[in-house]
């Protein structure tokens, strides 16, 4: 049995596949993966073609409706443009009838042209651009081998991509360089008409040890105030224009539902994190000799996902040190990530995520102002919901809330709106 009493053959699994390994065509110095300094070798390192089928062939017989693939790197794209033909071909030939198939890579979009454009917007790829800020800041830290920043090349590619109506996101790096300038970073991606964004702290994994903290280039000070200043700047009186994931997930719990980002969840998504050559981890901060879980060219998905390394760390997440137990926020935060804090020998968790006043100060300073968006947005789906779906009668005490929350009526938007 999996975890919560599912079957292993039920249980939806997530993939995530560094395809080139580490291989990329950039140097950002803040990389704590790729270590080619942007000059990857004559030969790109490419998922070998029959592990690929292998693994899709697998995966997809145990879809149940629903497979998910992320491809990252190193830089995915460099893997080429016949080897993803390659990879949704077998796909298409190894789904049952029926399967709704999500593909999404992250890129720092240098390599993105006409030709790739096209090709994402046909199978529906879901496209992640890295970005860090305006010109002056991304180029100061995203870099080629030669030190020539990447901004007009990332702009380039991201104008093939509207060209061709691809959705697209936006991924930041928060470090140093530009922690201080939320509003300028907000106002920039506003202006370029970057709707969909989402910020990630700089941290280096590599120097660590499994029980001892990563190296992180911002303090828990510097990234509280940045959330706070990007907050002011997204809340925009009630109304906000653009979509900021670390938001977004804060407003799924005032709105009576789970947050999506696994940061911020009560539990580790079942994922399966695969290197270019097959070795399979339980998650992108794990990936490290001792918390290898399998090979996907040898092993099946069943017995990697039963190996007792996985229910380790499956189990590391819930494992809450004591100051977390009692939290007034613990609702929104779950104890952050598990690679964010210290652990003892016995996988025993001896301190709070590194990040967690930069989590209590922005929980706090937005506490009101969400409630209230909070309300706002259950109202509105409540009633959108009772015209559409209840044919404009308000549910009963006992049936599930208009709203969509899950709970029921009386325990949810009953006083809350009229309609």
């Amino acid at each position: 049995m999996g975890c919560g009493g599912i079957t292993l053959e039920h249980r939806h699994v997530g993939v995530m596949w560094k395809t080139v390994s580490e291989d990329c065509n950039l140097a950002c110095d803040y990389c704590y993966y790729s270590t080619c300094g942007g000059k990857p070798g004559p030969k790109i390192n490419r998922i070998d073609p029959a592990i690929l089928e292998k693994f899709i062939k697998e995966y997809m017989g145990r879809s149940q409706g629903a497979a998910s693939f992320a491809w990252q790197g190193g830089e995915p794209l460099l893997a080429g443009l016949e080897f993803f033909e390659e990879v949704v071909s077998l796909e298409a030939r190894y789904a049952p009838k029926g399967t709704s198939i999500g593909n999404s890579i992250q890129t720092n979009g240098t390599l993105i042209n006409d030709r790739w454009a096209a090709f994402f917007k046909k199978y529906n790829f879901l496209v992640g651009v890295s970005l860090d800020g305006p010109q002056d800041i991304h180029d100061a830290r995203r870099v080629d081998s030669l030190g020539q920043g990447s901004f007009h090349r990332v702009m380039k590619g991201i104008g093939h991509l509207r060209q061709h109506n691809v959705d697209f996101n936006i991924l930041s790096v928060i470090h140093k360089g530009n922690v201080g300038q939320a509003a300028e970073i907000m106002a920039f991606f506003e202006q370029e008409g970057f709707i969909y964004v989402q910020f990630i702290p700089c941290m280096d994994f590599r120097s660590q040890e499994p029980d001892k903290p990563g190296v992180y280039d911002i303090t828990p000070a510097e990234y509280g105030r940045f959330l706070r200043e990007a907050f002011d700047y997204w809340y925009n009186g009630g109304n906000p224009r653009v979509s900021v994931r670390f938001f977004d997930n804060m407003l799924a719990g005032y709105t009576g539902r789970e947050a999506e980002l696994c940061i911020h969840r009560a539990a580790c998504p079942t994922t399966i994190i695969l290197e270019q050559n097959g070795d399979a981890y339980p998650c992108d901060f794990f990936i490290s000799p001792e918390w290898k879980i399998g090979n996907v060219a040898t092993h099946s998905i069943e017995d990697i996902l039963k190996h007792p390394l996985y229910d380790r760390f499956l189990g590391m997440k819930p494992e809450l040190p004591e100051g977390c137990r009692s939290c007034e926020w613990k609702r929104l935060c779950h104890g952050g990530c598990p690679r964010n804090r210290e652990w003892g020998a016995e996988l025993e968790a001896r301190g709070r995520d590194y990040f967690c006043a930069s989590y209590k100060e922005i929980y706090a300073y937005a506490d009101e102002r969400m409630k209230q968006l909070g309300d706002s947005v259950r109202s509105n789906l409540f009633r959108q919901n009772v015209q559409v779906h209840f044919k404009g009668k308000l549910p009963g005490r006992n049936d599930p809330c208009a709203c969509g929350s899950g709970k029921k009526y009386k325990q949810c938007c009953l006083g809350l709106v009229t309609v």
